[in-house]
């Protein structure tokens, strides 16, 4: 009995540790610059330029930001879509976006998150602080005056950074959320179930020892109780157009969490599952959706 215990224990801390690390401490993102492409360059018969700099959080954090917009200005202020990466990620995964909003005749913004890529930070939060930071971004683009209408374009963590975020600014006129999770205590609890299925035989008790160990290792290194972090508790208090997506082949955030906050959404909403996973290109009929949605929503009139 005394071994089974030992195994049973064993077990539990590959699993308590993978998935602390999941929450709060990833792959970080390593790239350099230049991966973000040329600061001027041409596109559909125009001159375009991005500019890099950072902004401070309101815990004193610097965030290292991108924003692409057009040389020759057709308006004073145009509408801004603001690019939000996954947890393990940064700010280069917002390129696959960037000819579809400059195509609307949109700028791009796109920052990597506090703890993520070239910002500051040591954890990541899965939208819990992240929040934070987009309100920064957000703030400084309203106080710009070169910004009308501002949409929210998120993947993964940023699909729930803009859910935590999207209640309290109504000013938001549209977001995209790909593969957001609905609440974090459920997907880790789906998590260790995946990894019973995989033939992991941990005992139930020991799963929610595991569980309750997780929690508190988040909050004494990260600060925050994974309990709080609920994309879905926030759906019924946010009237921003939204479309929503999801892979059906997604195993690490299955299609039933985007469905789940979906159901529970308090406005204009609409729901594309796509083929492929959780880090699978999207096919182009989503670019189209998305373009058609954004041009409605950030009221792009023909030929900006």
């Amino acid at each position: 009995m005394r071994g089974r215990s030992i195994s049973y224990w064993e077990m539990a801390k590959v699993g308590y540790q993978e998935l602390v690390n999941a929450i709060i401490r990833p792959p970080r993102a390593d790239y350099d610059l230049d991966q973000l492409g040329p600061t001027q360059f041409a596109f559909g018969g125009e001159q375009f330029t991005r500019t890099d700099f950072q902004l401070t959080n309101d815990r004193g954090m610097k965030i290292q930001c991108s924003h692409w917009e057009p040389m020759q200005r057709k308006a004073e202020a145009l509408p801004c879509i603001i690019y939000m990466h996954g947890n393990a990620s940064a700010r280069p995964e917002s390129l696959q976006q960037l000819a579809l909003c400059l195509s609307l005749g949109a700028t791009m913004m796109s920052f990597d998150f506090c703890g993520s890529g070239l910002s500051e930070g040591d954890w990541v939060s899965l939208g819990y602080f992240e929040r934070e930071d987009l309100k920064a971004v957000v703030e400084y683009l309203r106080a710009s005056g070169r910004v009308s209408t501002i949409a929210l374009w998120g993947r993964s963590m940023g699909a729930a950074t803009a859910l935590l975020h999207g209640d309290r600014d109504p000013s938001i006129a549209a977001m995209v959320l790909d593969s957001p999770f609905a609440d974090l205590t459920q997907l880790a609890e789906e998590m260790v179930d995946k990894g019973r299925q995989q033939g992991l035989t941990v005992p139930g008790f020991v799963v929610s020892i595991a569980i309750r160990m997780i929690r508190s290792s988040v909050q004494k290194q990260a600060g925050f109780n994974i309990r709080d972090l609920s994309p879905a508790a926030h759906a019924d208090r946010c009237f921003i157009p939204a479309l929503f997506v999801a892979g059906e082949d997604d195993d690490f955030i299955a299609p039933h969490h985007a469905q789940q906050i979906h159901d529970k959404y308090a406005g204009d909403r609409n729901f594309v599952k796509v083929a492929g996973d959780h880090n699978s290109s999207r096919p182009r009929f989503l670019y189209d959706s998305a373009a058609i949605f954004l041009q409605t929503c950030l009221q792009i009139p023909d030929g900006l």
